[in-house]
């Protein structure tokens, strides 16, 4: 007797495999379904392939008779697809309307640091500054604007009430490890996101990933040790940063093919050197950066984004030109202002005019 069962395939040494459950953040079951070897060559399965097919029971477990679809293709198709090696990378030129859902905090992000499909952005977060905030709006803007876009939250190494909170909070699908898990498993749970997010890609799709945070993410790698010997300052190992580097540089826009968009935060002034190191690790890499401030959230201002130091890199793509041309007027209203003073001029805007159109279209010309 067979019946249906999907999961994420997760290749073991022996050249079979098992499938993990997404659900359960990939993390291993006492019922999980394994892959004989002949079945994955046959179909060609790669890590993070989704898989869709029938088990049968054996005496010990349930194993993979029949594949149905791959990453909801059917299997010949799957085949077909351009490996990730072989894709064109190209600059994010569609632009998600995060404003369109009314939040303030996501109207001064699309106006100062506008996020396109394919976006590497960080989130550069001081304690307590509201990047979780942050984090719950950006998920709920691009649901609201795009809500065929694949949204993944990933918290690594989160503390268990953080993890409950955003899986009620949001609407997308939240993979995590919490703060009592092993590093293993941090680890096991950032590479099977990785193999997902990859083949994801191949297939032309578009996927946002929200990751909180890059830092734990590095120090989930480097307290597993490189086995090199060397150690930098702030006791980071040469070489432990290389999978979360090549994590983060997946994000990308593909020619005629889908995309990655990843908006990680980065944890600064926690007193820890190597949290600061594995920020500047991360610094200058992606094409985004959202700066927030803690002398403004100390000062209850929200968001507290500091306007001048945030910025997309080559966002004059994401509008059109009459559109870009009155955005970069009405930003040079704050170029001689404080943090402060310019993030509550904006915020005074923003109550004045309903939309952001509306707002850049009403302060052209004004001094």
């Amino acid at each position: 007797m067979t019946q249906p069962v999907q999961g994420v395939f997760k290749p073991l040494q022996n050249g079979s495999g098992v499938l993990r459950d997404p659900g359960s953040s990939f993390r291993r079951q006492p019922d999980e379904i394994t892959v004989p070897q002949a079945l994955a060559r046959r179909h060609g399965l790669v890590p993070g392939a989704t898989v869709c097919g029938t088990a049968r029971a054996l005496q010990k477990g349930r194993v993979l008779a029949e594949i149905a679809s791959i990453n909801q293709r059917d299997p010949a198709l799957f085949s077909q697809r351009t490996p990730y090696t072989r894709l064109t990378a190209i600059d994010p030129c569609e632009r998600f309307d995060l404003a369109a859902c009314g939040l303030t905090s996501m109207r001064v992000i699309d106006l100062v640091t506008p996020i396109g499909k394919g976006t590497r952005g960080l989130i550069v977060a001081p304690p307590k500054a509201g990047k979780t905030t942050i984090l719950e709006n950006l998920a709920a803007a691009i649901h609201h604007a795009h809500p065929d876009a694949r949204i993944i939250v990933l918290l690594v190494d989160e503390r268990p009430e953080e993890v409950t909170h955003f899986r009620r909070a949001v609407a997308a699908e939240v993979l995590h490890s919490s703060s009592d898990q092993s590093v293993q498993e941090h680890i096991e749970l950032v590479e099977m996101t990785m193999a997902c997010i990859r083949t994801e890609l191949e297939c032309g799709n578009d996927v946002v990933v929200l990751v909180d945070s890059l830092t734990r993410m590095g120090r989930a790698f480097n307290q597993r040790g490189t086995r090199t010997g060397r150690t930098m300052s702030g006791g980071l190992e040469t070489g432990a940063l290389e999978i979360p580097r090549r994590f983060f540089g997946l994000a990308r826009a593909v020619e005629d093919g889908g995309s990655v968009t990843i908006l990680a935060t980065a944890l600064v002034d926690t007193g820890s050197r190597m949290d600061e190191m594995i920020f500047e690790e991360f610094k200058g890499t992606g094409n985004s950066e959202i700066i927030l401030e803690r002398n403004l959230a100390e000062r209850a201002v929200f968001p507290a984004i500091n306007i001048r130091a945030s910025g997309t890199r080559k966002e004059e793509r994401l509008f059109d030109p009459e559109e870009y041309s009155l955005m970069t007027d009405l930003r040079r209203r704050f170029a001689d202002m404080r943090p402060k003073e310019a993030m509550e001029e904006l915020l005074a805007l923003i109550e004045r005019y309903p939309t952001n159109r509306e707002l850049i279209a009403g302060c052209a010309g004004r001094p």
